[in-house]
């Protein structure tokens, strides 16, 4: 399965008191890596492949991380994200973020690819993932 690593620098906001990374922060940080992994299996933009599919994006049901090492401000880290598996309409993903090469927190997420429902379009709907988009994961 395709990973996509991407670098990321500690900023001053994502810490907390203790000056440590303040735990929501992790999961904003991979739910931007979820986006720039499927950019980068598509080859576009997230608002055109959302567009080109008719979802409305591929919202989080489950999640929960491991955190083994403190991060704070001005750390550099990698995070590796890689789909685990697909589902006819949902799927599993896994980031493994990095500090010189040391593994310091893992996230697991379940995600639905989600339309709106077109008999209540206030309601979302999971809808087939097609295999156009599975197949760029290979």
């Amino acid at each position: 399965m395709l990973v996509n690593s991407r670098a990321v620098r500690i900023e001053w906001g994502d810490c907390d008191p203790a000056g440590i990374v303040f735990y929501p922060r992790f999961f904003a940080m991979f739910d931007a890596s979820t986006t720039a992994l499927f950019e980068r299996a598509l080859g576009m933009s997230k608002y055109r492949f959302l567009r080109r599919y008719g979802v409305i994006g591929y919202p989080l049901v489950d999640t929960h991380a491991r955190f083994i090492a403190p991060m704070k401000f001005s750390d550099d880290v990698v995070i590796e994200t890689t789909v685990k598996e697909f589902r006819r309409a949902s799927f599993d993903v896994e980031h493994r973020l990095t500090k010189d090469g040391k593994l310091a927190v893992e996230n697991f997420e379940t995600r639905v690819w989600a339309a709106r429902d077109p008999t209540d379009p206030e309601r979302l709907k999971p809808v087939p993932i097609p295999a156009e988009v599975v197949a760029k994961f290979a």
